[in-house]
């Protein structure tokens, strides 16, 4: 840890790779077995259709394409000169291996530095494993696996329709650091299902899993989605922002303070939600933890406990 409250990711990504990284998404033709019947079909409660990937260039550009076209964008107006290539929208796993490969291959250049790769617990093959193995060591970059899990209450798994077990996430994550990988997880903090027994659970099952980084994000509901149908028929209450707030420092509180915090709060733009994170901008939100953190002196780890592993 640092002097700072919570374990930076910008912070991190200075001091692994010497300067300032940006990460460059990448939007490629590929769906999510929660979707096309294999696990379930319309994907999870919350999930828009573009899968996470609402600012995206067009999947029928290539990959080279967005990268080239992104990273012109992105360099000149930050000076940047390294990036991640982050395939992001959807379950960038779930399809044929030869594409897969092609795909990944087609992001390498000099100033990709890191390949990240969202997709779902339940679907890693071990051919793709050994193949990002085989990158990371045969091209020196880092490859990171970013997985969503979102709670770690198996009945609130459920409800939000997810169509995988917290089973599946131990051991993909599991599969994942066995290969040299490195591993993101993604939670929802305010699940309205969850209570905030269910976030330490979280931070715990984190801790103990070794996750190398977390995202965190409110529960936004995006337009045309089972979510919007409840939240409009009263069938849902959201969460107050001070309960996010509460309960993100509690997360922070009992999660290993190794594991590096990519997000605090997401946000969904404002053309595709109903609402998101209160009709309120997330550096604000974020802005109002960090305050209540610098003034209760709480900071990441305060509550965690390596005797909280299982053994």
């Amino acid at each position: 840890m640092t002097d700072y409250r919570y374990n930076i990711y910008s912070i991190w990504l200075k001091e692994r790779y010497g300067e300032k990284v940006y990460k460059i998404p990448i939007n490629i033709p590929v769906t999510c077995p929660n979707r096309d019947g294999t696990r379930g079909s319309g994907g999870c409660v919350y999930c828009g259709a573009k899968g996470g990937g609402n600012e995206t260039l067009s999947d029928q550009l290539s990959v080279s394409e967005q990268l080239e076209k992104n990273i012109a964008y992105i360099g000149k107006r930050y000076h940047a000169k390294k990036f991640i290539a982050y395939f992001q929208s959807f379950s960038n796993t779930y399809c044929e291996f030869s594409d897969f490969k092609k795909w990944i291959l087609a992001a390498l250049r000099p100033d990709v530095v890191e390949i990240s790769v969202s997709t779902r617990p339940d679907c890693i093959t071990d051919e793709q494993l050994y193949f990002l193995e085989t990158v990371k060591a045969e091209q020196g970059v880092e490859v990171t696996i970013e997985l969503g899990l979102q709670s770690a209450n198996e009945e609130t798994l459920k409800i939000i329709k997810r169509g995988h077990t917290l089973a599946d996430y131990e051991q993909a994550i599991d599969r994942i650091k066995a290969a040299g990988l490195l591993t993101c997880t993604h939670m929802i903090l305010d699940l309205p299902w969850d209570s905030e027994a269910d976030v330490i659970s979280g931070a715990k099952l984190l801790s103990r899993k070794k996750t190398d980084f977390v995202k965190c994000h409110s529960l936004y509901i995006e337009k045309d989605t089972l979510l919007e149908q409840w939240y409009q028929d009263r069938k849902l209450t959201l969460l107050p922002k001070d309960d996010y707030i509460t309960r993100g420092i509690l997360f922070l509180e009992y999660l290993d303070p190794k594991i590096v915090v990519q997000r605090l709060i997401g946000r969904v733009p404002k053309e595709d939600s109903v609402i998101t994170n209160w009709n309120t901008s997330w550096w604000k939100i974020k802005d109002e933890l960090d305050a209540r953190m610098e003034q209760e002196n709480n900071y990441q780890g305060r509550k965690f406990s390596g005797k909280n592993k299982k053994r």
